[in-house]
């Protein structure tokens, strides 16, 4: 029966009845949803991981085992997961193993809009691109047969257009996948020097077997109309040529982008009279053109940066607008803003009314860089504050110590976090260190965490106490505190910036979204106390405006944390009685 799907979940329903056993990811959009749909079937193992490197390495363990595994993140996750993904490549595999990447081309929700498409050159292994819901549906069945027959992970290389759209899926009944007997083989998994320099020509013996596969496998296409333009496209950009084209241009669509065929390009490009590579963002596909000699367009016409679309390719190669609504480009502006109750903001005013340079980190509590709170200095990637600090504290000694904080959320602390926090405590700079706990990994929507005591399922698990964890790291100075209390909040603040040693500030308080937090009844202003000095709008709650010079209350978003009470000298802010 045809079911109207979400990428992410057609992938994970390829997964599901390709017999996938073992899953093993971190939450990170535009990837979570594959993850978080695999895991409703029961039959598949499913976990959150602390990180995308233990993530994968649980994925191989699982495939050494002999069932099929699967781990899943975003373009940067990869980043975090390509040690073991450059090995792994070398050791090949003995059942099945499929990993996903998501990239964010235009950075929706991501610090960089990297090409993952440049991890699968570098590390040799194949690539699969699929272009709506029922590709993906089908590449990840395909990725498990081809993992299985050259040996070898491989990878399928979602983005946020065909990860979060929908389109038509066929699903079917799960296959269970026979367990592959596990057999000792030091040459082949133990990656030491004398066996690693012997996988290595298995590696390019395999790219040259999957090159020859890429030139006649059905998900690479051609489909041939007007000869006078000729385009190769993948992914996403297949939708916007076909819709924008239709048959006014002949299409090589790749759903395997590496290894990229040769033969099938150049008896392609002999077809057409123009020659034109449609692609997001590098010029993976153009380059391999212009190795093989062919005179082709592509970043020429379209941009390096961002994403492309149908009026775009409608109009750089037709030269007309397309005749699609767009939204127009004087909107007001709607800046991102934390939650109305948000636990971060309190904690964020104390830093900001403090003048504390703060080193942040990935998460939603990254909105503490903009106005009003304005209260972050510099976001790297994830853990990266921790290390951060304890460098610009080595670099400028005393002239920072008293006055320079690290944070960084629950989730983040555990996925690479820690090992900055033991740095700190090894080398002894005099660093503090705050770990925004809101009990939940908050930005990719709710995830549990090994701070949380639940597990994917939300079933009872192992839980991480972040105050013996630091202890146990060496430090004597770990404080616990309630970020909507603005008072201790501040003293405490001051307390560990003004101590002669390296500390730990756990601000804890429920992200104001989880359904079991119970909140307080609104704040009522009160006209005729207010004055309006807007000290109030300093915090930057949405629920929060100003009419006719007064401080006004949305009481449809305000769920009575009272830090704004605390601010008002003038008892303008009133709490209601429960």
């Amino acid at each position: 029966m045809q079911q109207l799907m979400l990428g992410n979940k057609a992938l994970a329903r390829g997964l599901y009845e390709a017999g996938c056993s073992v899953v093993s990811s971190y939450p990170g959009t535009p990837s979570t949803e594959v993850t978080e749909e695999i895991a409703k079937f029961d039959e598949v193992y499913c976990e959150w991981a602390p990180n995308e490197k233990v993530g994968m390495e649980v994925a191989f363990g699982a495939c050494l085992a002999g069932k099929r595994s699967f781990c899943g993140m975003k373009h940067v996750g990869l980043n975090v997961a390509a040690d073991p993904l450059f090995t792994c490549s070398y050791t090949g595999v003995n059942a099945g193993m499929v990993i996903c990447v998501a990239d964010d081309a235009g950075m929706h929700s991501s610090q960089n809009e990297q090409d993952s498409r440049h991890y699968a050159i570098a590390a040799k292994v194949p690539m699969l691109e699929p272009s709506d819901s029922g590709e993906a549906y089908e590449f990840g069945k395909l990725a498990y047969e081809l993992s299985e027959e050259f040996d070898t992970p491989v990878i399928v290389k979602m983005c946020t257009r065909v990860a979060h759209s929908q389109s038509i899926v066929n699903p079917k009944e799960r296959v269970e996948a026979p367990t592959v007997k596990y057999e000792k083989n030091i040459q082949k998994y133990v990656m030491m020097p004398g066996n690693a320099i012997r996988r290595h020509p298995f590696v390019e013996e395999r790219t040259r077997k999957l090159t020859e596969y890429a030139e006649t496998c059905e998900i690479n296409r051609i489909e041939m109309g007007d000869t006078s333009l000729g385009i190769i496209t993948s992914s996403t950009c297949y939708q916007y040529v076909k819709e924008a084209l239709g048959d006014n241009a002949s299409i090589l669509k790749l759903g395997l982008i590496n290894p990229l065929p040769i033969q099938k390009i150049k008896d392609f490009a002999a077809k057409v009279d123009r020659l034109v590579v449609v692609e997001e963002l590098d010029p993976i596909i153009e380059n391999h053109c212009r190795e093989l000699g062919l005179e082709v367009s592509g970043k020429d016409i379209f941009p390096m940066m961002g994403e492309i679309s149908q009026n775009m390719v409608a109009e750089k190669l037709l030269g007309k607008k397309a005749e699609y609504e767009v939204l127009e480009d004087d909107l007001p502006v709607r800046p991102p803003v934390m939650c109305a109750g948000c636990p971060h903001r309190g904690l964020f005013y104390a830093l900001s009314k403090q003048k504390v340079t703060v080193l942040g980190d990935i998460g939603c509590y990254t909105l503490g860089a903009v106005a009003p709170l304005s209260a972050m200095d510099m976001t790297l990637c994830m853990g990266a504050s921790i290390s951060a600090v304890h460098g610009f504290n080595k670099a400028l000694g005393e002239e920072s110590e008293g006055k320079t904080v690290a944070v960084i959320g629950d989730s983040t602390f555990m996925h690479s976090g820690m090992t900055g926090l033991a740095n700190i405590a090894y080398n002894q700079s005099n660093s503090t260190v705050i770990i925004l706990d809101n009990s939940i990994t908050g930005m990719t929507g709710h995830q549990q965490n090994p701070t949380t005591g639940y597990n994917i399922k939300g079933d009872p698990a192992g839980k991480v106490d972040l105050e013996a964890l630091c202890k146990a790291m060496g430090f004597e100075r770990v404080r616990v505190i309630d970020p909507y209390n603005l008072k201790e909040c501040n003293d405490v603040i001051k307390e560990e910036l003004a101590a002669d040693e390296p500390s730990v500030i756990i601000s804890r308080r429920p992200c104001a979204l989880l359904k079991y937090v119970t909140h307080k009844a609104p704040i009522i202003a009160d006209p005729d106390k207010c004055k309006g000095c807007k000290s109030c709008m300093k915090l930057g709650c949405p629920a929060i405006s100003m009419k006719n010079g007064k401080a006004v209350i949305d009481n449809t978003l305000c769920v009575g944390c009272g830090v704004c009470q605390q601010m008002c000298a003038f008892d303008a802010l009133e709490g209601q009685e429960e």
